[in-house]
């Protein structure tokens, strides 16, 4: 294919690209086009489980892109692009979509996905053609398609990973590297174009560039990559709704002679647009949760999915809340992806749950979070608010949102959970809840980062509900399961317990920190040695010590820091809430276990809230 007769067709034309990838730059400059640079402001929000396969997201990821950008230009920019260019690049692998890692623990856990394995890098690419008419009104005519190309990763060391992930080259691409760079060297094959993986495909951006320039005017008859038609009036967006859908020919489109030099692309002054976003992301993200913890309070999913399909006024009439209050929080769920908006049979917007709301906010779902949601609502919030304070005293602010002066001395726990294991039973249960919907959701990844089937006893310590427990007794049917945590937990334990299990899932009242603890084969430390001090951590790891015999096991599940310690990003901010303990990286655990005569073997970092080791006390076996 070569390039320069579509060239000539673009000449004088004001053509724009909608990124600011560097690789997309370089790759559409090496061929020979002069454009603009204007990065897109749309946000990749889109619910990936509402497309049907992998591609299809990514084609509309990149059509929004290129639509916000044709739009905004002669708004902002004061001109008309004649062609916008957007493009979003993903991997999948087995169905999962990996794009860019938010962190060093998440490139970990993409590249160690696709270690060995063969995946797809799929580029979508969407074109728009602007016409502007007489009236100033424009036309927008969209063309899109995608480029599929598969990749086979050798296998990968846990040294070569980290020092690939330590580069620093994963962090601004999909899936984690980058083939034209470093990352080239973690490829045993591809199928397909090379540059479709690198960021474009340039090969069939030319061929549709050839169709629309060179060919036949563009017609309904044009077929898209993905079998259906294109472009037809349902494609068509634009300005005035009350305007005639025209299809604008190319070479129609008047040209625009006012811009940047033209040897090379102009980036415009929106160069840092992407940093923009973020940072105002992060400023609204606090709007989000309290967003998130309204809906979820007022119990607006469990209505939606009892009433499915009901309009704002129904909705309030339900809540016993003003229309327009309502409104605005069902149409701000709509935006975090929560809730659809559908048109009704009266044409009025009808609101129904996403596959998420259904998964994660239903009370009655098995990965359910009211309860956790709840305990930030109402506990981690208001700590939070006094988040400066926290900062120059070092210390937690627990007295100082309950607005107590001093603190029970009652038992050995921290201040928080004093305050709480101790407080009535509302405030006791409430925590309780939050505890038994975190654990629900990380439970199963937890339980099966390792085969535990050699062991037949085991003890959850500081097991709350039991729902750890009930999950392993249900994964190892010849597994009984202790559950040692504090009286006033284990009081009303009952009410968290479910049927059929009972017989293999004890409850034993007692404390970790002073009392003896049941014999077992297996111990698990779930979310309690980032709470404690040094001190308190060591007399714990003691206990679990002296009652192991050579050979038994301890399963530790925490957040584990990387290396350098700087992520994942929810470890740290939990930090701040100033526990008396810290958050700590796999290896520093593997140290402090290390020093109670613990060899660490597996180390997994899961997909969801919580990492897992396991180890062995040493010694010889009987």
């Amino acid at each position: 294919m070569v390039l320069n007769p579509v060239i000539s067709k673009l000449s004088g034309k004001l053509v724009v690209l909608a990124s600011s990838s560097p690789r997309r730059l370089e790759i559409l400059t090496n061929a020979g086009l002069r454009f603009e640079v204007v990065p897109s402001w749309f946000k990749e929000t889109l619910n990936k489980s509402l497309f049907k396969a992998p591609h299809q997201y990514a084609v509309e990821t990149a059509m929004q892109k290129a639509l916000e950008v044709a739009r905004r230009m002669p708004f902002k920019h004061l001109k008309t692009p004649d062609i916008v260019i957007g493009a979003d690049t993903i991997v999948t692998i087995d169905g999962l979509i990996l794009e860019k890692p938010v962190d060093k623990q998440d490139a970990y856990r993409m590249l160690s996905r696709l270690s060995g394995k063969e995946h797809s890098v799929c580029t979508g690419v969407a074109i728009v053609l602007c016409h502007q008419q007489e009236n100033e009104e424009i036309d927008y005519q969209t063309i899109d398609f995608y480029e599929e190309t598969k990749v086979k990763f050798a296998d990968l060391s846990e040294t070569m990973l980290w020092d690939y992930i330590d580069s620093g080259e994963p962090m601004d691409k999909a899936g984690g590297y980058g083939i034209q760079a470093l990352g080239g060297m973690l490829v045993e094959y591809i199928h397909g174009d090379f540059l479709n993986v690198v960021g474009f495909p340039l090969n069939h951006f030319c061929k549709q560039l050839d169709l629309i320039f060179n060919q036949e005017p563009i017609s309904n008859d044009v077929k898209r990559k993905d079998g259906q038609s294109a472009p037809d009036d349902n494609t068509l967006s634009k300005c005035s709704e009350g305007q005639k859908n025209v299809l604008a020919v190319a070479s129609a489109v008047p040209p625009v002679t006012s811009r940047g030099p033209m040897n090379l692309p102009y980036v415009i002054e929106n160069v840092h647009t992407d940093d923009l976003k973020r940072i105002i992301e992060l400023m609204d993200g606090f709007k989000a949760s309290k967003a998130l913890f309204t809906a979820s309070k007022m119990r607006v999913f469990d209505l939606l999915q009892k009433r499915p399909g009901l309009d704002g006024a129904e909705v309030a009439r339900a809540l016993e809340a003003s229309l327009k209050g309502t409104v605005c929080l069902l149409e701000a769920c709509v935006s975090l992806g929560l809730l659809e908006r559908k048109q009704g049979a009266n044409q009025e917007g009808v609101y129904e749950n996403t596959r998420l709301a259904q998964r994660f906010l239903m009370s009655d779902s098995p990965s359910s979070l009211l309860g956790y949601m709840e305990h930030c609502d109402e506990l981690v919030w208001n700590l939070f608010s006094h988040l400066e304070s926290s900062v120059r005293e070092g210390t937690n602010q627990h007295a100082k949102v309950s607005g107590q002066t001093t603190t029970p001395t009652t038992t050995t726990t921290n201040d928080l959970f004093q305050d709480i294991l101790y407080s009535r039973d509302a405030q006791k249960l409430r925590f309780m809840k939050a505890m038994h919907s975190i654990a629900g959701v990380a439970g199963p990844a937890v339980i099966a980062a390792f085969d535990l089937s050699r062991f037949k006893t085991a003890c959850d310590l500081g097991g709350c509900t039991g729902s750890m427990a009930h999950g392993l007794a249900k994964a190892y049917p010849g597994l009984s399961v202790t559950v040692f945590d504090l009286p006033s937990v284990v009081e009303l334990s009952g009410a968290f317990c479910p049927p059929g299990l009972d017989n293999r899932v004890s409850f034993v009242a007692g404390d970790f920190f002073k009392d003896q603890l049941p014999k077992a084969d297996l111990y698990i430390l779930a979310r309690i040695l980032h709470d404690w001090t040094d001190e308190k951590v060591h007399v714990l790891l003691s206990n679990i010590s002296d009652a192991c015999a050579p050979g038994c096991g301890l399963l530790v599940s925490e957040i584990f820091l990387d290396r350098d310690g700087r992520g994942p990003s929810r470890g740290l901010l939990q930090a701040l809430s100033m526990s008396e303990g810290k958050q700590r990286s796999a290896g520093e655990y593997t140290a402090l276990l290390e020093g109670h005569g613990f060899t660490v073997t597996h180390i997994a970092h899961t997909d969801t809230l919580l990492d897992v080791l396991l180890c062995i006390k040493d010694g010889p076996v009987a």
